[in-house]
């Protein structure tokens, strides 16, 4: 017990730590996408997946760690990761970046936490089990790509990284738009950690080593996954509720970990407040922490969980459910920023037009 309290902390916390600081938000990210055609952040994913993909398989080769791919509930992906990608964007954050703003003080993301892990334990162990079992159970029988293909993993993770190093090369190589900056308060280390903004691709590569020991040390108290949000979070607070200890396990102190990291880079970085959203921002951020935490649940996994992870692993589930998971983000988008600022213009210069 004592070494999954530590080390699922001391995982969590790193997480958290290097999430916070590097701003590795994927919510953002998969809007960008969209609406600013800024694909930074969805390049810096592809780092996280390609550096843990290769870490993970050479364990598995070494026989360190072990993982069974398992079917594809393919319908159950596709609705969980699409509704997912709906909730994300009303909430202001995925499952991990909710964790970790709410280690900021955001209390605006206390409240999408509160209904992501809410909906999330009624999907797992509630009345809804039966609906989420009942979706979950139509699966095509090989989840794993290179099951499916006949072709060795390793030709798959070869030449995912040679795309994601050709990426990363031609955008590193694109003129840089040169930031004014204050005089740095503080030197050296706490400079670096605390107020030296962090970029994304770095960010991303210490989100992929996190990701690898993940692994290891999670299989070291029987747990045999990496990181995982969705699972840990309803487990919290299944305990709140029931006082089972059965259910608490290291994905829980894994996400608690995340919370902490997040809370001392904050604090560390002058960045943490208490900030309380408006009504209407509070109640969008509740609902959008219910659609996060039905879809996840649905799915299979979270950004974290489906679209680190599980494409890591090179499966048929991390990607569908990635590419639905941002579909999902576009189509909310759509109607939380674009349309409604498209009405916006519309009725201006309908007025400047009835004002001549």
């Amino acid at each position: 017990m004592i070494q999954m309290i530590l080390t699922g902390l001391l995982c969590g916390a790193l997480l958290g730590f290097v999430m916070q600081r590097g701003r590795f938000c994927l919510t953002g990210g998969f809007r960008d996408m969209y609406i600013a055609k800024d694909n930074r952040m969805f390049y810096a994913l592809l780092i996280a997946i390609a550096v843990q993909s290769i870490g993970v398989y050479t364990l598995i080769q070494m026989d360190v760690i072990q993982f069974s791919t398992g079917a594809f509930p393919w319908v159950a992906v596709i609705i969980g990761s699409f509704v997912f990608g709906i909730g994300i964007i009303l909430a202001g954050g995925c499952a991990t970046g909710t964790w970790y703003r709410a280690g900021e003080g955001l209390l605006g993301s206390w409240m999408a936490l509160a209904g992501y892990m809410l909906m999330s334990t009624i999907m797992k162990s509630g009345p809804l089990t039966p609906v989420n079992e009942s979706i979950s159970s139509v699966v095509l029988p090989k989840n794993s790509i290179a099951d499916t293909t006949g072709i060795s993993v390793w030709v798959f993770i070869a030449i995912f990284t040679a795309i994601v190093v050709w990426i990363i090369s031609r955008e590193l190589r694109k003129p840089k738009i040169v930031i004014p900056s204050m005089k740095p308060k503080r030197t050296g280390i706490a400079h670096l950690l605390f107020e030296k903004r962090w970029h994304p691709f770095f960010t991303a590569m210490l989100v992929g080593l996190i990701a690898i020991l993940a692994w290891p040390l999670s299989e070291a108290t029987g747990r045999m996954s990496g990181l995982g949000i969705t699972t840990p979070s309803a487990n919290i607070l299944q305990y709140l509720v029931t006082g089972d200890v059965s259910i608490i396990n290291w994905g829980v102190f894994l996400v608690l970990g995340i919370f902490l990291g997040s809370f001392i880079a904050a604090k560390g970085s002058r960045e943490f407040r208490f900030r309380m959203p408006d009504a209407k921002t509070g109640i969008t951020s509740f609902i959008g922490g219910i659609l996060m935490g039905f879809g996840a649940s649905l799915a299979g996994g979270c950004s974290i969980g489906n679209g680190l992870v599980m494409t890591a692993m090179m499966t048929w589930q991390g990607w569908v459910s990635l590419v639905f998971m941002i579909l999902g983000t576009w189509t909310a988008s759509y109607f939380v920023f674009i349309r409604p600022n498209v009405k916006r213009k519309t009725a201006a210069a309908q007025s400047a037009v009835t004002t001549a």
